[in-house]
């Protein structure tokens, strides 16, 4: 089967992790082999309730009893889908609001952007530098990696970049701004959280020259961050929010939700202003209103604070020089990024899975399901610190 992935199966990197999947259940990941790994990534965020969770193993087996895809997005009624975008919109307790379901979070970032074009009539878009909103090329031209984006020009012009948690880059935002786009906690740059109510002072610019302020919940949303949405730890409340990752349980799926009055603009003028063909799907749509309901029915999203404090507690090493990111969405950073990649190869090897960040590398990523238990957070904790032990001390 490796073999066959190496031939076959498009490659991203030049060194993939390449372990043969077997099966996955709660926090494990199983092998070909039968040794299991405990996942500490969470497929980058995605299992928000783990592997093969019941309710949504349930939810997508009877969908698939019912129907499976029957016509493009939008035309006809059906109930998994609706059901998904009203639990969604009734997260906005005092705002009516509209859900558009895509197929990820990419996607969805693009749907967002579209929008802000439409309502403000203006071209321009400011996002920040070491930002990270997709792979396609509208998503790119908003991400802020060079790196990333060079080989890959022209990309969409109009896009201005500002510093993260940088208040004198503000002034960029004018007249002429359509929309700014940041993720509510910068991801790939390293996990990096607001300061300073920084992101209240970018709406409140916003506001000041009515552009848009879109925030990106593809990683912070769905409880990661001790809030069903991440922006609620700060005071804030976006125009337009993207969605994706863990709000399909490990199923495909993104969504940009924004006030009813504004999404309608893509109705007419013109109409099929966006427009998917497998976008809310009804069985990645049932996968989905099983992970919600599953994340607000019970503890998960306020225990993910307590779980905070416990990896924090527990992850005490002079060779961590800092672990940042709130609530379930945390990185351990060490000196260099050698030490980061020995250090994660290596607790691979011993069954423990971590992962790197996309442009901060020294940083080690810790993205557990939301489910992961104490027991589990302390194996997880206890494994890293020998390791780092190990690697250092061969150093």
């Amino acid at each position: 089967m490796k073999n066959d992935f190496f031939t076959y199966q498009a490659q991203t990197s030049p060194h993939p992790l390449a372990i043969e999947i077997s099966h996955a259940k709660g926090s494990y990941i199983y092998d070909t082999k039968g040794k299991k790994h405990l996942d500490f990534v969470a497929g980058v965020s995605a299992n928000s309730l783990g592997h093969n969770h019941p309710k949504v193993s349930q939810a997508i087996k009877n969908q698939l009893d019912k129907h499976a895809h029957v016509m493009v997005y939008g035309e006809f009624v059906q109930e998994a889908p609706v059901a998904l975008c009203k639990i969604l919109a009734q997260t906005f307790p005092d705002r009516e609001m509209s859900v558009y379901l895509t197929n990820s979070g990419t996607e969805a970032a693009e749907g967002a952007l579209k929008l802000a074009k439409r309502l403000t009539k203006r071209s321009e878009i400011i996002s920040a530098t070491n930002s990270y909103h997709g792979n396609t090329q509208g998503a790119m031209s908003v991400s802020g990696a060079e790196e990333q984006n060079r080989a890959f020009r022209p990309l969409v012009p109009g896009t201005r970049f500002i510093a993260y948690n940088n208040e004198a880059d503000l002034e960029k935002i004018t007249h002429k701004t359509a929309a700014v786009i940041l993720e509510t906690i910068q991801g790939g740059a390293g996990f990096i959280c607001p300061t300073n109510d920084f992101l209240k002072k970018v709406k409140e610019r916003c506001d000041a020259v009515c552009a848009l302020l879109i925030l990106d919940e593809i990683q912070t949303g769905i409880g990661r961050t001790g809030k069903f949405w991440g922006f609620e730890n700060y005071q804030v409340t976006p125009d337009i929010v993207i969605t994706g990752k863990g709000l399909g349980g490990g199923m495909p799926i993104g969504a940009f939700i924004a006030p009813t009055k504004m999404m309608r603009l893509l109705q007419t003028a013109p109409k099929l202003g966006h427009i998917t063909t497998f976008g809310g799907h009804p069985v990645i749509a049932a996968a989905g209103l099983a992970t919600v309901k599953e994340i607000v029915a019970g503890t998960l999203i306020s225990d993910t604070i307590q779980k905070e404090k416990l990896i924090r507690h527990h992850l005490q090493h002079p060779a961590i020089k800092e672990i940042r990111g709130k609530g379930l969405m945390l990185a351990a950073i060490v000196d260099t990024p050698e030490l980061a990649a020995k250090i994660i190869l290596a607790c691979l090897e011993k069954g423990l899975i971590l992962f790197f960040l996309l442009f901060e590398k020294c940083a080690i990523r810790m993205t557990p399901p939301l489910t992961i238990s104490d027991t589990e957070i302390i194996e997880a904790c206890t494994l890293l610190k020998n390791v780092i032990d190990e690697v250092t001390t061969q150093s």
